[in-house]
């Protein structure tokens, strides 16, 4: 008897925190306005990102093998648009052996000419879109 009052008491609370978790803890789903609104300058970007920068509208030479490979924008945070449309490129982070979490991911018909580039400092958890005021 005690041992169905238990599992009872278990299938409740397991029900229970379902429905607190649902209830309480809604998901927030990123969006592309959210994305596109939040920006930082081109100076206010780390050295590495700057040079990283610079390198992409000079057409390279990058310094890692899959810079310049096309980013899939399967988070869909950035803007719709057609496969191909985006590039990414690491920005070197001091102290770490692999690529790190840094890149830059920009936009464009012409790679050396990008329409627009986003910075992300999280491994594309969140982007800031690049504002280069030459």
């Amino acid at each position: 008897m005690v041992l169905g009052q238990v599992r009872r008491l278990a299938q409740f609370s397991a029900g229970f925190f379902l429905l607190w978790f649902i209830l309480v803890c809604p998901a927030k789903a990123k969006t592309v306005p959210e994305a596109a609104s939040v920006s930082i300058g081109l100076s206010q970007l780390p050295r590495e990102g700057q040079e990283t920068y610079k390198l992409i509208h000079q057409g390279g030479p990058f310094p890692y093998e899959k810079d310049g490979v096309v980013f899939g924008n399967r988070e869909r945070i950035l803007p719709s648009k057609p496969r191909g449309f985006y590039h990414e490129y690491t920005v070197k982070t001091p102290g770490e052996r692999s690529r790190g979490a840094r890149r830059i991911v920009c936009g464009g018909l012409e790679v050396r000419e990008p329409q627009n580039c986003y910075y992300s400092d999280d491994h594309y958890t969140s982007f800031r879109e690049i504002a280069d005021k030459k």
